[in-house]
C-alpha cells in the first residue's frame, strides 16, 4: 500500500476544504453584516442600537481580517523540512545517499528517513517539529507555522462565537415557531416559505455553533500541548508520568512558539530578534531541561 498516494488524496480534499472555508465565511458575512446589522446601522434612529450595530460590524471585520491573515499565512508558510545532507555532530561527513543500515546505525540517536535518504533532527518526522497534517490548510503544521495555526484556531473560534451570539435571536425565533408547527409537515413548510431568506440566519447559527464546539475542543487541546511544549505526535511518545525533557515551564514553552516580543504575540508574524535568537523557531535545535538526561 502506497501511503504517499493517500496523502495526495488528502491534498485534493484540502483544496475542497479551502473552498468550504470561504463558503462558510461568505454565508456568515451575508447573514451577520449584509442582512442583519448593516441595515440596522444605516436605518435605525435609536442611538444605542446604532452604536451596538457599529460595534458588532467593526468587531466582525477585525476578527475576519485576523482570521484570513492567519489562515493565508499558515497555508503558504512552509512548516520546515530537514535541510539536505543535514549534519549534527557526525564529524565524519558520511554520505547519506546510500541509505544502508550501516549508514542508519552511524547516525546514533538521530532519526533517519529512507524515503528522503536524510537524517532527521530531534523531534522530527520529515517536517520540522511535526505536529500534524491539516486538510483545512492543505499543509503540515510544524516548527515554522505552528503559531500561525494556533492564531487561525483562535480567531476562527472568536469569529464563529460572535456569529452565534448575534444570530441567536433569529435562531430562537425560528425554532420556537418550528416547534409549534412541527405536528404538521404542511405548516412547517409554510413556515419555511414565510421566513424566506431569513431561514439563512438560524441555519448559519447552527453551522457556526457546530464550528464553535469543535473548535473549542481543538483550542483546549492545543493550549494543553503548548503549555507542556509537546506536539500531537509526541503525546504518544511520552512515557507515563516521566517529565518531558522539552518542558521548560509554561512561560518558556509559550515563548518557544510565540516568541518573546509581546507586540507580535497576536499577529501571524515574528520579530527579527525572535527569529534570530530563538533556535526552536528554526526547527533544528531545541533547549532541554537541565535536570533530565537528553
Amino acid at each position: 500500500m502506497n501511503l504517499f498516494r493517500f496523502c495526495s488524496g488528502l491534498k485534493v480534499l484540502g483544496y475542497f476544504m479551502i473552498l468550504l472555508v470561504f463558503a462558510v465565511v461568505a454565508v456568515s458575512y451575508y447573514a451577520v453584516v449584509v442582512n442583519t446589522w448593516w441595515p440596522i446601522l444605516i436605518e435605525s434612529s435609536h442611538g444605542a442600537l446604532t452604536a451596538l450595530a457599529c460595534l458588532i460590524i467593526s468587531l466582525f471585520h477585525f476578527l475576519l481580517m485576523m482570521l484570513l491573515w492567519s489562515y493565508f499565512t499558515v497555508v503558504f508558510t512552509d512548516p520546515g523540512s530537514v535541510p539536505e545532507h543535514f549534519r549534527r555532530e557526525l564529524g565524519g561527513g558520511e554520505s547519506l545517499e546510500a541509505g544502508t543500515s550501516t549508514d542508519q546505525r552511524a547516525f546514533g540517536s538521530l532519526g533517519y528517513c529512507p524515503k528522503c535518504r536524510n537524517v532527521k533532527p530531534p523531534r522530527q518526522r520529515c517536517v520540522l517539529k511535526m505536529d500534524h497534517h491539516c486538510v483545512w490548510i492543505v499543509n503540515c503544521v510544524g516548527a515554522r507555522n505552528y503559531k500561525f495555526f494556533l492564531l487561525f484556531l483562535l480567531y476562527t473560534f472568536l469569529e464563529t462565537m460572535l456569529d452565534v451570539v448575534v444570530l441567536l435571536p433569529s435562531f430562537i425565533k425560528f425554532f420556537s415557531q418550528a416547534l409549534k408547527h412541527s405536528s404538521s409537515p404542511g405548516k412547517l413548510a409554510s413556515l419555511v416559505l414565510a421566513f424566506g431568506e431569513c431561514i439563512l440566519y438560524p441555519l448559519d447559527a447552527v453551522l457556526n455553533l457546530a464550528f464553535v464546539l469543535s473548535l473549542l475542543c481543538f483550542v483546549v487541546m492545543h493550549l494543553s500541548l503548548l503549555s507542556t511544549n509537546t506536539t500531537s505526535v509526541e503525546v504518544h511518545e511520552k512515557n507515563g508520568d516521566v517529565r518531558w525533557k522539552y518542558d521548560l515551564g509554561k512561560k518558556k514553552n509559550f515563548e518557544q512558539v510565540f516568541g518573546k516580543k509581546k507586540a507580535f504575540w497576536l499577529l501571524p508574524l515574528y520579530s527579527k530578534d525572535d527569529l534570530h535568537s530563538i533556535t526552536s523557531l528554526q526547527g533544528l535545535e531545541f533547549p532541554t531541561r537541565s535536570d533530565i538526561d537528553p
